[in-house]
């Protein structure tokens, strides 16, 4: 499996539907994110849509025939139903075949079970079958590892290395006869790894059971951008603190250690009294822009700063995600990196 900085062939995306649960009471406003993301991505590569059918490609092309900065020729629309928008989690996972002398370079797809977090929100079924039918729509070799594992619960550096936290892995609504070495078994077998980091627990108002991908990522072979929070009183302060400790000791395959940058966050975001799972952590790294949710605090800035000095070359695009984090999640939980083949070093 590529690192995420790695070339794409494009991204997947899965258009949310106005009839799910995912932002109830605020729906309206989830066209508007995901046609800015989608035109924001098309700009360095191809931008995939999973819609429902016809009549719900007719309703997306209207939206983003409004935007005029879209690069129309780079988005595909296909027919692939779906129950929710969290591409992360239900996508395929793509991993590549390097080539060599006697077999050419390859593009194949690891169709992980999916339960819809531990069974939280059913119904999931059309989601569970997102991989089997991208690769259909690809013609593409698919691997099945019969274990339930969401792409928001992994991180890559693409040279051997997945970093995960043991609040999700470890649950067992997810995988509940599969000890901890079984699950490391899977992870090496089916994505090329062979060296796992485990974290601790996720932040407060993740109902993932403590995505990695709200906590701590890959930003190059050797580096990780993790959240911090400076505040003893927060209620994530704890976890954090272990998961710093957890890196500092840290070893990449190789067995040196990492190279930890600090991410600030943005305190307390609310909805209707609820604390929702706010991290600048949930950014995307597409091929000529960074994605970084943000979310009207004066941390923004400096948060932003931060990831722009991991991708020096790429635009780092804030986008206001207060009202996207109702569904509990941003830009990254709704991303899936399709790899150009020959992309994994």
């Amino acid at each position: 499996m590529p690192a995420e900085w790695e070339s794409h062939d494009g991204t997947w995306l899965s258009w949310p539907r106005s009839e799910g649960i995912s932002f109830p009471g605020m729906y309206d406003v989830v066209p508007e994110i995901w046609t800015r993301m989608v035109t924001e991505l098309s700009v360095g590569e191809n931008v995939h849509l999973n819609v429902l059918d016809a009549g719900d490609a007719e309703v997306v092309r209207g939206h983003l025939a409004r935007a005029p900065d879209l690069r129309a020729e780079r988005v595909v629309l296909h027919q692939v139903p779906t129950d929710e928008c969290w591409c992360r989690d239900h996508g395929p996972i793509f991993v590549v075949r390097a080539p060599s002398r006697s077999v050419p370079a390859g593009l194949a797809i690891v169709d992980w079970g999916y339960n819809a977090w531990g069974g939280k929100y059913p119904p999931f079924a059309r989601d569970d079958r997102v991989p089997e039918r991208i690769a259909t729509l690809l013609g593409v070799q698919r691997f099945t590892p019969d274990m339930v594992l969401e792409g928001g619960s992994i991180d890559v550096n693409g040279r051997g290395t997945l970093l995960t936290t043991e609040a999700c892995l470890l649950n067992p609504n997810r995988n509940p006869t599969m000890s901890r070495a079984e699950i490391e078994t899977r992870l090496c077998d089916f994505l090329g790894v062979h060296s796992i980091i485990w974290l601790g627990d996720g932040i407060v108002g993740d109902d993932t059971d403590g995505h990695v991908d709200d906590v701590t990522r890959f930003v190059g072979p050797r580096t990780v951008a993790t959240v911090v929070e400076d505040d003893p009183a927060d209620a994530n302060y704890a976890a954090l603190a272990d998961n710093l400790v957890r890196l500092r000791a840290a070893r990449d395959q190789d067995g040196r250690p990492l190279e930890i940058i600090a991410l600030p966050t943005p305190g307390v975001v609310t909805h209707d009294g609820e604390r929702l799972p706010a991290s600048y952590a949930n950014f995307y790294i597409g091929n000529e822009a960074v994605l970084v949710p943000t979310f009207a605090h004066p941390n923004d800035a400096r948060a932003l700063e931060t990831v722009q000095g991991c991708f020096p070359s790429r635009r780092v695009v804030g986008i206001d995600s207060r009202k996207l984090l109702w569904g509990l999640g941003a830009f990254h939980c709704v991303t899936q990196q399709q790899p150009a083949v020959g992309a994994a070093s």
